[in-house]
């Protein structure tokens, strides 16, 4: 007779070792990774540990009006802005008609919220028409003569912008030469309405800056343009409170003065009206460029109407000399980058990039991903939030957890004897490999752990529970039909692995269901859920199969003691059926000794 061939289940039941060793040694890497990261209990939320609450007000300055609409958006993005993936249970609600409150938990960084809730993130793409050192930087910063526009000089933040045109490098130094004298600004406005290449005077040219200088030019020159040319000529962006009102209330069809700061200099600008809106950047994220070292930068993919203007105006730009030739980033009315273009772009693509930090690139493109308010806001107040509910509320989640545990060890301790030896183990895995994670999930992704999440973790015990019920009495059926202990393990796990993967899986898609379709805390305890439940199918595969076929292996349980939970008389095994022959017909010939 031919032996029978070793498959994938005598190799697994032969080496157990190595799904015992592998899952331990995930456990001391992750617990490693928490004492390293300094972060060793999980974040709370506000109900737990309190934190700031924030007191926004609605201003109808930008042309919307204060309505149910505006402010329910206003909410949606902030909502996005602060708790992006949903389990930082930083909370966002409408307070009235015009106040917007937001509350955000402990241990976040409570002035970047407050900057990204805040921050209105209206981006624009304007021409720059004329840009010159500002405050005390405008008498030691010298002129730049250079018109090709091949300065190798990268301010910071610096800009670029990518298709299949020619890379829109980033100017160096502003000039100063001709705009200081203020007649170029009236110039550069009107070649701007005029969209005439050759009659844009170049600022960084003294001979262009004399030419420019025409009493014809001044003599025609209306209201609102002598008013702007007054505005940059007294604008000291040095000065913070210049700043923050130096083009406010202008519509994105204005030309407008604005500030923007280069090397720890700053720069005063006269911009031409938006060429592109930021709500036509179809999408944004911060990347890190190792090619050429530039560091953390935010790319840019504009939509198909974006991408067009952003073409028509760089082909435009590329035939001006500088500062004529570069577009100002505005960003709430500040500059952030002001790139010079050298041909058409048209890819539909652009970065950000510079002296950028991993924090300030993703601050940056979290806030351009989710679009800009429809309303500014001003800060009301800021209070501090107390945790002394929360303090007691923990207090009796953890008592209604250990209670619950308890109850499910007596269980186990009372109905599977010794086998409660190996749910027992298991449940200890499980419940380190959640607290590692999460402790270690907080500062990650922001993740903190609210009354919800709690109850969500209290649950789980119940579905950890339930998979080594269903193996074990996968097994006790095996013994009952009269196999031995080792045989048994291998027959009950197919069967027992296919209930506690449907069952798991219904657990998880309940879970993901409820985490996409709700908002606020009620997230919080679907994933939860959704993350125990995953880790119930590692723990179950990983660790407790393979210590229960290392113990099969032991007397104790291999010869069916009573107090091993596998007894054969207690389970009612029935003596194993043995095949037997019909009784061979004498007719027809004689007995084959060896079938005898």
């Amino acid at each position: 007779m031919a032996a029978p061939k070793k498959g994938r289940s005598a190799n697994a039941q032969s080496k157990p070792g190595r799904s015992l060793a592998l899952i331990l040694i995930a456990i001391v890497g992750l617990t490693g990774g928490m004492f390293a990261a300094g972060h060793t209990t999980p974040r709370l939320g506000i109900d737990l540990a309190g934190g700031t609450s924030i007191t926004l007000e609605a201003k109808a300055d930008q042309g919307s009006a204060i309505n149910k609409a505006n402010m329910d958006t206003a909410v949606d993005i902030m909502n996005r802005r602060v708790n992006g993936l949903g389990v930082s249970e930083a909370e966002v609600q409408t307070q009235g008609d015009r106040n917007i409150i937001v509350n955000i938990p402990k241990g976040t960084n409570s002035k970047e919220a407050r900057d990204q809730v805040g921050t209105t993130a209206k981006l624009y793409f304007r021409p720059v028409l004329a840009q010159e050192a500002s405050g005390s930087a405008a008498a030691t910063t010298s002129p730049s003569a250079t018109t090709s526009g091949s300065s190798s000089a990268s301010p910071s933040p610096t800009a670029t912008a990518s298709g299949t045109g020619e890379k829109a490098s980033s100017s160096s130094s502003p000039s100063a030469t001709a705009t200081s004298q203020g007649r170029p600004v009236t110039d550069a406005l009107k070649a701007d309405s005029t969209s005439s290449p050759s009659s844009s005077p170049s600022s960084s040219s003294s001979s262009s800056a004399q030419a420019s200088a025409s009493p014809s030019a001044t003599a025609s020159t209306d209201p609102a343009t002598a008013a702007l040319q007054a505005k940059y000529t007294a604008l000291d962006c040095s000065k913070k409170a210049q700043r923050a009102t130096a083009g406010e209330g202008v519509k994105p069809t204005d030309p407008t003065v604005a500030c923007g700061e280069i090397d720890g200099v700053w720069y005063k600008y006269v911009l031409g009206p938006a060429a592109v809106d930021g709500t036509e950047v179809d999408k944004a994220q911060a990347v890190y460029d190792t090619q050429t070292a530039a560091g953390w930068q935010v790319t840019m993919t504009f939509t198909n109407k974006g991408a067009k203007k952003f073409a028509d105006i760089t082909a435009q730009l590329a035939q001006n000399s500088q500062p004529q030739n570069e577009f100002g980033i505005v960003l709430d009315g500040e500059v952030v980058s002001s790139p010079y273009v050298s041909s058409s772009i048209t890819g539909g693509n652009a970065q950000i990039s510079g002296s950028f930090t991993q924090e300030e690139a993703q601050n940056l493109a979290n806030m351009l991903s989710y679009g800009a308010l429809p309303l500014s806001f001003k800060e009301q107040s800021v209070t501090t939030v107390t945790a002394a509910l929360g303090g007691d509320q923990l207090h009796a989640g953890l008592l209604a957890g250990a209670i619950g545990l308890a109850l499910v060890v007596i269980y186990l301790v009372a109905y599977y004897r010794g086998l409660s030896m190996i749910a027992i183990a298991s449940l200890l895995v499980s419940a380190a490999l959640t607290y590692v994670i999460m402790s270690l999930l907080g500062p990650a992704i922001g993740f903190a752990l609210n009354l919800p999440a709690v109850c969500g973790a209290i649950v789980a015990i119940g579905i950890t529970a339930d998979s080594f019920i269903v193996f074990f009495e996968r097994i006790r059926d095996e013994i009952r039909e009269g196999r031995t202990l080792r045989p048994a393990v291998e027959r009950a796990w197919p069967r027992a692995r296919r209930t506690i993967l449907v069952s798991d899986f219904v657990s998880f898609l309940a879970a993901a269901v409820l985490f996409i379709v709700t908002v606020g805390k009620v997230q919080g305890f679907a994933f939860t859920l959704g993350l125990t439940t995953v880790l119930d199918v590692v723990v179950v595969f990983f660790f407790t199969k393979p210590l229960m076929t290392l113990l099969a292996r032991r007397k104790f349980f291999a010869n069916g003691h009573k107090w091993s939970g596998l007894d054969p008389k207690s389970l009612g095994a029935q003596p194993p059926l043995r095949r037997t022959r019909r009784p061979s017909n004498i007719a027809a010939g004689p007995v084959d000794p060896k079938e005898a």
